[in-house]
């Protein structure tokens, strides 16, 4: 009986549900109708370089079950793996106390009423350990919340832009919808959120884990990649259209827009607005729980090879998950939302934000070693067959490579660094904060990571092929 092969559309679905996150429509709202140019041009100059050259990373080295942080390894060794592994997790813990704080936001703003310090922790705290504990089962068990709430996610999409459709045409834009609007603009408030779109594109490399079950990996996995692309920017853009039919940009609150763009819609927090929350809040379960096996099983990769502490290799006896890594998720993100108080105290607001951008900074920073990684493993390890092949001359793969850095690097200077003494720039500080003080931590894991270890891999030029990891950690627990 011949195996079934994956169609172009189960691979684009699936990249989608994955991919796709529904709590950064109204960060990516927030950039105003310039984001239309920003997803046309980042679709040109990042999401096809990137999603290229992540499919020949992915298909030529695919038994390597740690990804980016493998590859970039087989570069350049264990210094920068450990970075890149750190920066990687990191990025999951943070992104999960961000979302943490959604739902008591959403909650006061369904209700009208505050809830207080102890109730707001209490629901955060739930959220987080909910998701601890979904993600100690396996994928194959967890699938069916994942594509769940890839369907709620994109029905939530749609609901919101066919209502700015309706409403739009009752009553007009709440928004300037003058051409001008619609060109890119250079100041340094406007490109805050252009990070939110190359968010948006990362996780691509998922569709490399196909190639042995496509008819045709060299023609199906650029295809999947830019119809993947497209149909993600079309879903962020459709629902920013609703949003911004119903609520000014100046007014747009980026805990409770869609909230508000549904009941200005809708004529106030009725039955539908409910509904959509509600199906808004069960998307969060399944962004995390879909993100958390990738994170996990890097990190766990990182412990074998001495370049995370032990305690995130452990793994359960039932059901051989990420079991020390995954707790360590929990706690970091528990402790971020019990300092939510003090950091109120201090005059710190839009705490979603701030964690959520810094979230984003540590995913972004994790892919920039790939690029380069890439260029020299086809130096250094020319000999390993690539099932795909990034086209063109070395000039055009020079663009491909260094263009994104140059885009990244330019998203991070954006969501941190202050340019003026304005209160849009001024809000950056505490992102600013947060991430250097993740950073030198990080360093320091690093550092006392390594010291377990007998000799460090030095990349592929120097050592070889990456030795079998040396660190089995025994099944505990569960």
């Amino acid at each position: 009986m011949a195996t079934k092969k994956f169609r172009l559309i189960d691979v684009v679905l699936s990249v989608i549900c994955v991919v796709f996150v529904a709590e950064a429509i109204t960060p990516a709202a927030a950039i105003g109708n310039a984001q239309f140019f920003w997803w046309i041009f980042l679709i040109v100059t990042f999401l096809i370089p990137y999603g290229l050259i992540v499919s020949e990373l992915g298909t030529a080295y695919s038994e390597d079950e740690g990804g980016l942080y493998d590859w970039i390894r087989r570069a350049y060794g264990d210094t920068w793996a450990s970075r890149v592994a750190w920066w990687y997790w990191i990025n999951f813990s943070i992104w999960m106390a961000s979302l943490a704080v959604l739902f008591p936001e959403t909650i006061i703003a369904l209700t009208g009423s505050e809830l207080g310090i102890v109730p707001s922790l209490l629901i955060e705290l739930v959220f987080i350990w909910v998701v601890v504990f979904i993600s100690f089962s396996r994928a194959s068990d967890s699938i069916w919340i994942m594509n769940i709430a890839a369907l709620l996610k994109v029905g939530i999409a749609l609901a919101i832009g066919g209502l700015g459709i309706y409403f739009a045409t009752q009553n007009g834009f709440a928004s300037d919808m003058s051409p001008k609007t619609f060109l890119p603009s250079l100041d340094p408030s406007a490109l805050t959120y252009i990070s939110i779109i190359l968010f948006n594109f990362m996780g691509f490399e998922v569709v490399a884990t196909y190639a042995s079950d496509m008819e045709n990996p060299k023609v199906q996995i650029p295809k999947a990649i830019v119809a993947g692309g497209v149909a993600i920017a079309a879903i962020y853009m459709i629902s920013s259209f609703g949003i911004s039919a119903a609520i000014p940009l100046s007014e747009l609150s980026l805990e409770s827009g869609i909230l508000d763009a549904v009941a200005a819609m809708t004529g106030g927090i009725g039955a539908l607005a409910v509904v959509i929350m509600g199906v808004f809040l069960v998307t969060l379960f399944g962004n995390m729980v879909s993100w958390s096996f990738g994170v996990n099983f890097v990190a766990v990769c990182a412990a074998k090879d001495h370049n995370l502490p032990e305690v995130f290799g452990g793994v359960t006896k039932k059901t051989a998950m990420p079991k020390g890594v995954n707790i360590l998720n929990g706690v970091v993100a528990s402790v971020l939302v019990a300092l939510i108080p003090a950091a109120r105290a201090l005059g710190v607001e839009q705490f979603f934000w701030v964690l959520f951008s810094v979230s984003v900074v540590f995913l972004l920073l994790s892919y920039i070693p790939m690029f380069p990684a890439f260029i020299k493993l086809r130096r250094v390890d020319a000999a390993t067959t690539r099932i795909f092949k990034v086209p063109g001359s070395k000039a055009i793969v020079n663009v491909f490579v260094w263009l994104p850095i140059a885009l990244l690097l330019i998203a991070l200077v954006m969501t941190l660094i202050p340019f003026n003494g304005s209160q849009e720039e001024m809000a950056k500080i505490p992102g600013l904060i947060v991430t250097l003080v993740f950073l030198a931590f990080g360093e320091a894991v690093r550092i006392y990571a390594a010291r377990s270890r007998k000799r460090p891999y030095r990349g592929m030029d120097y050592d070889g092929v990456p030795p079998v990891r040396e660190l089995e950690v025994a099944a505990s627990g569960e």
